[in-house]
């Protein structure tokens, strides 16, 4: 099979495998799944990944789970970690300035039976995240976990950037913090991008859903086409909070940290700026209103004392 022949057949297993269901065949279906996008994260990329091995990982020696990476049109794959488990690396098959088909491949391979979408590839986890997040998924049989998010440096990056953040600063301060260490206080060198666990909440960089609602939702919206997606992160997860029979389920105590590196609304505040507003125009084109935060207090699990608080 040669050429457009091969594309065409190729296409047609992507789209298979978007749509149907797992099947008992498998050889391998692990608890969580965790479906990445990244591009030219040569720096940034091999942290996140070791943040979710079984070395980084506390907690979770009875979890199995996996990592797809799609990397967007880099030059090159990046490289992981020597890790467990072994992250499985691909390049999109059509790579675009919007990270949505790329972090849409991913999650087509997804086979765990919680699925994390993590669209950008530059945030570490939290050492007791996927423990967490295990334990919150049995509270519901459609849970929608948000995990809060958080900025390396005292303040919003694109802020800090113009009084001389960089990777150099970010770099010591991680080592201050004790990074790689899972015992390092990563909270300690950031800034919430959320005031409190109930506070309003735009969008997740981390956003855990049973896979049948990821299927139901059919994935991200294609129509944002913008350089770093738009408000298709945002958009993801009012979809998910207000699917029928999900339920909003906030996490205490763990988080994903943002590394800089020059991203379209971090690494500048005029940049920053000018991108919310055009994101903003194209959101309310899409929808007919203009992106809201989540409200809805919904359920809130806390990592510490594994309690989850209905009220």
């Amino acid at each position: 099979m040669k050429g457009s022949e091969q594309d065409d057949a190729e296409d047609t297993v992507q789209i298979m495998v978007k749509v149907c269901p797992m099947k008992a065949a498998d050889a391998f279906a692990p608890d969580i799944s965790i479906a990445i996008t990244c591009w030219r994260m040569d720096r940034e990329l091999p942290r996140t990944l070791w943040s979710l091995s079984r070395t980084f990982q506390q907690g979770a020696e009875d979890l199995t789970w996996e990592i797809i990476v799609v990397d967007n049109g880099s030059d090159n794959l990046p490289i992981p970690p020597i890790m467990e488990p072994v992250p499985r690396i691909l390049a999109a098959r059509h790579p675009a300035p919007s990270p949505v088909g790329a972090i849409n491949e991913a999650l087509a391979m997804a086979r765990g039976r919680i699925v994390g979408a993590w669209i950008d590839g530059a945030r570490l986890a939290s050492p007791y995240l996927l423990a967490t997040v295990a334990r919150a998924a049995k509270a519901h049989p459609a849970p929608v976990i948000a995990v809060p998010n958080r900025q390396f440096g005292l303040e919003r990056q694109a802020t800090s950037a113009r009084r001389g953040y960089d990777r150099a600063t970010e770099d010591a301060l991680l080592q201050t913090a004790g990074w790689p260490d899972p015992s390092a206080d990563l909270f300690a060198v950031s800034w919430p991008e959320e005031l409190s666990p109930t506070a309003p909440m735009l969008e997740t960089n981390a956003l855990f859903l049973h896979r049948d609602t990821w299927a139901a939702l059919d994935g991200y919206d294609p129509a944002f086409t913008e350089p770093g997606g738009g408000m298709c992160n945002p958009d993801m997860l009012n979809r998910a909070v207000n699917h029928p029979g999900t339920q909003f389920i906030r996490l205490s105590g763990v988080a994903t940290f943002h590394q800089i590196h020059g991203g379209t609304s971090t690494s500048d505040e005029a940049q920053a700026i000018r991108m919310v507003k055009e994101a903003t125009r194209t959101y309310a084109a899409l929808r007919g209103h203009p992106p809201r935060k989540q409200h809805a207090r919904g359920w809130v699990f806390d990592a510490a004392t594994g309690v989850i608080d209905r009220s």
